[in-house]
């Protein structure tokens, strides 16, 4: 059985360490206390409860992220072939082009002319030309 510090819990929830305290002393996550005292949670129950609220929204019309980089925009094209799948989204006059999963492009129901918003926050290198 894994055990996690409910630090290590509250970080992998994106909550803080009393909210942890407030779902093991609820009985939502399973945890105790060591036999120096300090709290712990269950690794297999908190997967569990990260599984069955994992579409629960946070609140509000647009989630807070910690990337710089964010574009919302229209959806202009969504092409998938197999596993993968193609998601152009229009913002102003940045097109950003998308590599994910299908099964992403059907959780998030993605189709062209909606709104969404890319978020890009990698380590990748940029190739650029000059025009002309």
């Amino acid at each position: 059985m894994t055990q996690l510090r409910i630090g290590e819990a509250a970080d992998l929830l994106g909550v803080s360490v009393d909210t942890v305290r407030r779902l093991v002393d609820s009985g939502a996550v399973d945890g105790g206390r060591t036999v120096g005292g300090q709290r712990h949670v269950d690794g297999v129950s908190l997967a569990a409860y990260l599984v069955e609220h994992a579409d629960v929204p946070r609140g509000g019309s647009a989630p807070t992220r910690s990337a710089r980089n964010r574009f919302t925009g229209l959806v202009t094209k969504v092409q998938v072939d197999g596993l993968v799948a193609q998601v152009e989204l229009q913002a102003g006059p940045h097109r950003i082009v998308s590599l994910i999963t299908a099964e992403s492009v059907a959780d998030l129901s993605l189709e062209p002319g909606m709104i969404a918003t890319a978020s890009v926050k990698a380590t990748s290198v940029v190739v650029e030309v000059p025009a002309g």
